[in-house]
């Protein structure tokens, strides 16, 4: 690249001459990377921050989600999960935000000289597990090792591949104006469980990630004739971000009511200690789905069939107006604040 090109970069390079671990935290940084970066030197439009892209090999034939990701937490063992689960289900999920039926995945391993041979098989049968449970088949995959301390045990990249199982434009541009925002569960679980077994801290309880797979309730959903809109799962930066990402691509004003988003007691207790905001911690099994008030209470009764995924579905909010790309949380006491993206990042390497 030229001198005159790297001059001309989008990004502030005197702000930002190298990467930092924030662009990678699911926050501003992030969307700078990826808005600035990625976006315009692969021709990726819009789709660069949708969970997955969708496509059809013919004309006459059905669509196709594809997508992939890749998984670094630290520690690879945490209460409820591992890097092995976790990367199945994340890839997983990102397909049923789609509207689509995962099947195949492909698996990249990046094994560090020195990972223990009993370490690496308990992820491996984790994710033989995870991809049983979630009924996908792991049909294809790479293995790489790199020198003793260049790769910190193991990295793990997915990829996956999923049939569209509606007629429905499942994507950010079909929320409307009136949509009522449906949380399937409590919030913040995953990442203070990351928190928790990276610090060694103890708590009365222990607090479990909510790592799982989401397909079984979108399918369930869209079979029962449920209209969704767009649908995000709440990974990097939570549910205030996610929110911020489909209110940025759609110029639309989001408001949310506090006293109806879950945060168990634990979780919330342990992010007053830390200094933490429940709404931007990281989740492995939580999704917001847009649908017209309608929709809503046939939602909430098939959510209820699947009692650890859907189980704790609600209404936490509603899309007020147009043009003012916000999002809006209404307090326990009536007073509002506006919710904007982190700049930076609360928790490293949480997936």
């Amino acid at each position: 690249m030229s001198l005159e090109k790297i001059r001309s970069c989008p990004i502030a390079l005197q702000q930002y001459p190298q990467i930092i671990l924030a662009h990678g935290g699911g926050g501003r940084l992030t969307h700078q990377l990826i808005a600035e970066i990625f976006a315009p030197a692969f021709a990726m439009g819009d789709r660069a921050q949708q969970d997955a892209a969708i496509f059809s090999l013919l004309p006459q034939q059905s669509k196709l989600a594809f997508t992939t990701d890749s998984y670094v937490v630290k520690p690879l063992f945490f209460a409820g999960g591992d890097i092995g689960s976790l990367a199945v289900n994340g890839t997983v999920n990102d397909l049923a935000m789609m509207g689509a039926r995962p099947l195949y995945l492909s698996a990249g391993f990046i094994l560090e000289e020195g990972l223990a041979m009993d370490t690496l098989w308990q992820i491996v049968q984790s994710m033989r597990k995870a991809a049983e449970i979630a009924g996908v088949q792991i049909v294809t995959g790479d293995t790489k090792v790199v020198d003793r301390g260049k790769g910190d045990g193991i990295f793990i990249n997915t990829a996956g591949i999923g049939a569209i199982a509606t007629n429905l434009e499942i994507l950010p541009q079909s929320i409307c104006e009136g949509d009522v925002i449906l949380l399937n569960g409590d919030i913040g679980r995953h990442g203070i469980a990351i928190m928790a077994a990276r610090e060694g801290l103890e708590f009365e309880s222990e607090i479990q990630s909510d790592c799982l797979a989401l397909a079984e309730l979108v399918m369930a959903l869209l079979e029962g004739g449920v209209e969704i809109h767009a649908m995000r799962d709440l990974t990097r930066g939570g549910l205030a971000t996610a929110l911020n990402e489909l209110a940025s691509d759609t110029n639309l004003h989001m408001m949310v009511e506090e006293t109806a988003i879950a945060v168990r007691e634990d979780v919330r207790a342990v992010c007053e200690i830390l200094g933490l905001d429940p709404l931007y911690v990281a989740n492995e099994g939580r999704f917001v789905a847009f649908v017209p008030e309608s929709e809503v209470e046939k939602a909430i009764a098939i959510a209820s069939n699947f009692p650890e995924a859907g189980g704790q579905m609600k209404a936490i909010g509603r899309v007020v107006d147009r043009a003012k790309s916000l999002v809006s949380l209404r307090g326990k006491i009536g007073l509002t604040r506006i919710l904007s993206m982190l700049s930076g990042e609360q928790l490293p390497r949480i997936c």
